[in-house]
């Protein structure tokens, strides 16, 4: 700081560390509370799964993404059977998620292709964009034009409407 500055604006700083003035002799009931707690109920927590986990040995439970059994699609649930409609709705559901991941998988692919390969991609990552596009056309072709509100009846019934334009051509 230079010499001329106006003391009342920029004071000095004090030069030592103040100590801690304590009013009372009595401790922190705060930390008194956090200690009663870690002695009370952590440490036996703690000690109670180290001896469960001691007991199970290899048979550790893993964590996975959750897997679902196949259900019948629409077209093989009886008339009136709302438990088996709503049963294959959320199979296509989860279908259409899982394709939009495969979609999703191999555009990545593509992309790092192009751009470790840079200008001369379109030859050394022939492979990848052959599957991209065989992969987004079947997409395209089983998801494309359903909308926002797609669900599986209206994928069904595309379906059924291309299976009859082609045997309207043929």
């Amino acid at each position: 700081m230079p010499e001329d500055h106006d003391k009342d604006v920029y004071p000095q700083p004090p030069r030592q560390t103040p100590v801690v003035d304590k009013q009372t002799t009595l401790p922190n009931p705060a930390l008194i509370l956090s200690k009663l707690f870690y002695y009370s109920v952590d440490v036996p927590v703690t000690k109670f799964r180290g001896i469960i986990e001691g007991i199970q040995g290899d048979k550790k439970s893993h964590y996975y993404h959750q897997k679902f059994r196949r259900v019948p699609e629409l077209t093989e649930c009886q008339e009136g059977d709302y438990l088996c409609y709503y049963e294959a709705e959320m199979q296509w559901r989860r279908d259409y998620k899982v394709d939009q991941e495969i979609v999703k998988v191999i555009q990545e692919r593509l992309r790092a292709c192009q751009q470790r390969e840079g200008p001369s991609y379109r030859q050394n990552c022939n492979t990848e964009l052959k599957q991209f596009d065989q992969v987004s056309k079947a997409f395209q072709l089983r998801y494309g034009d359903l909308g926002a509100y797609a669900s599986g009846r209206k994928c069904l019934m595309k379906q059924k409407e291309r299976m009859m334009a082609e045997t309207q051509k043929a």
